[in-house]
């Protein structure tokens, strides 16, 4: 992939990361150009996104502090670990769960 395509999806890759609602922007945007840098974010954040919405029905039935903040401290990384990627232009995958994402959602951005 070169640079010039990089630069021009950095914006909605960005954008991808900001809750669902910004994955949808993003997702809708690039639906005419075809961006494949904005199209890998757009299903990393997908993915973290409704895992994170899975998974918080699932922590909040617990009443407990400990596994709310390691929930919190869980998402929060994995999705800076993604808006720096995709400030810097990088296509890094989540850790554990980046591949698992791109083979789901593969049809996003084809």
């Amino acid at each position: 992939m070169d640079q010039n395509t990089v630069e021009e999806g950095k914006t909605l890759s960005f954008v991808a990361y900001l809750t669902l609602f910004g994955t949808l922007i993003a997702f809708f945007m690039n639906q005419n150009k075809k961006n494949p840098f904005t199209s890998f974010h757009v299903r990393q954040a997908l993915g973290l996104g409704l895992l994170y919405i899975s998974i918080a029905f699932l922590v909040s039935s617990f009443n407990s502090m400990n596994i709310s903040m390691a929930f919190w401290i869980f998402f929060s990384v994995l999705y800076l670990y993604g808006i720096f990627s995709a400030i810097t232009g990088k296509m890094n995958k989540i850790p554990l769960l980046g591949n698992f994402f791109q083979n789901l959602f593969k049809s996003i951005g084809q």
